[in-house]
């Protein structure tokens, strides 16, 4: 038993890696960002590369095959997997996959920062751009950043990415330093809010969804309940998520009771 135990702390080690410290966005306030750089928000996993080894945002260590990050730097890069608009479930399939796979073809390493480089963010990801010059990564690519010229430029750039689908706009202040916390000068920008909740309750549904599920009542950390019934799909209809897991919603405000204004379902939320 107690050779068990150890062999079973052993391969818990392997799975989990020291969870990064990593940027993280503020919403949006109307504020002037001209002159700031503006990319794609990507809708995939984030993920770290720590100079050796892939790690999720959560501390688990992937497991791409081995030609995946051939030509990876031996230097810290910040970012986020990603194939196209639109694929998070096929992404998150991918990833959480505890072997090498060849669906990893499917995707790339977008990154975004490199976070231990001095400099502000066109000096850091310079860095990274040179290194790529020298060196073949084909899964390794810098995700595009754009100057913002004013705010119609910006509003411009948000509404060509929502039409096509993509999530929304990030903004960043490019003489600032790497920060690991919510900081003012970097900025996410979406028509929706989201968030997280535990399923509490299933309901049959009406109409059309009589002969199947409906909607479901869901808690929020803070103890808040509400409905939720749009945004499932006929699969999820006929399998809807389980009681007592946690999903991500979508809504527009939050209400004086604290409640979310017309929240939709968007997925499971993936432990990764």
């Amino acid at each position: 038993m107690r050779r068990l135990i150890i062999l079973w702390l052993m391969l818990a080690t392997m799975m989990f890696a020291a969870k990064p410290e990593l940027m993280l966005l503020k919403e949006w306030d109307g504020q002037d960002v001209s002159g700031w750089l503006m990319s794609e928000k990507m809708d995939g996993v984030r993920a770290y590369w720590d100079g050796q080894k892939l790690i999720s945002r959560g501390g688990i260590e992937l497991s791409p095959p081995a030609w995946f990050t051939e030509g990876f730097p031996p230097f810290a890069v910040d970012g986020e997997l990603w194939s196209k608009r639109g694929d998070f479930e096929n992404i998150i399939s991918i990833v959480k996959k505890k072997e090498p796979h060849d669906g990893w073809k499917n995707i790339a390493f977008y990154a975004f920062d490199v976070p231990h480089e001095n400099g502000g963010l066109i000096q850091r990801l310079v860095k990274l751009e040179y290194y790529l010059k020298l060196n073949q990564a084909d899964y390794l690519k810098v995700a595009k950043q754009i100057t913002c010229k004013d705010e119609e430029h910006l509003k411009s750039f948000f509404q060509e990415i929502e039409k096509g689908g993509g999530e929304g706009v990030v903004v960043r202040n490019p003489d600032t330093k790497y920060v690991t916390k919510r900081d003012p000068s970097s900025l996410k920008i979406k028509s929706f809010h989201d968030a997280e909740c535990e399923v509490v309750e299933h309901h049959k549904g009406e109409g059309k969804y009589k002969n199947s599920f409906g909607s479901l009542t869901c808690k929020t950390d803070e103890g808040i309940m509400f409905d939720i019934g749009s945004g499932f799909s006929d699969a999820e209809r006929k399998n809807p998520p389980a009681i007592g897991s946690k999903i991500t919603y979508k809504f527009q405000e939050i209400t004086k009771g604290g409640k979310p204004r017309f929240p939709v379902y968007m997925r499971m939320k993936e432990e990764i």
